[in-house]
């Protein structure tokens, strides 16, 4: 069973920055993609950025150019560095990972842009 953890929300200012973080209790290189999402309330989850097998990177729209997925193979870590951000990035972020056998998500951390 995959687990995967996330961390690293909190309330930040608009334009401000912040680095989530998401720990997968396997060897990430063992799954086909990794990546995030977000659920803001009252609405549906939606696709933020992600991995998929070897490198290749996608981002939603609303985010590109200002947040950035990396990841650390070693520490089985994936990494979401968020800029400029507005109050509309304001949701429930999620970290998602699949393989052969379905889909795994963290818990979410909140990430609140506010003055």
């Amino acid at each position: 069973q995959v687990q995967l953890v996330e961390s690293g929300g909190g309330l930040v200012q608009p334009g401000g920055s912040l680095r989530l973080s998401c720990a997968a209790s396997v060897n990430i290189f063992s799954l086909n993609a990794m990546g995030w999402y977000r659920q803001a309330p009252g609405k549906e989850r939606e696709f933020v950025a992600s991995f998929v097998r070897v490198g290749y990177t996608s981002y939603a729209d609303s985010v590109k150019g200002r947040f950035t997925i990396s990841k650390d193979n070693g520490l089985n870590m994936v990494y979401l560095q968020m800029n400029s951000l507005k109050p509309a990035d304001t949701a429930v972020y999620y970290c998602q990972g699949s393989d052969r056998l379905g889909d795994y998500w963290g818990q979410g951390t909140q990430v609140t842009v506010s003055s």
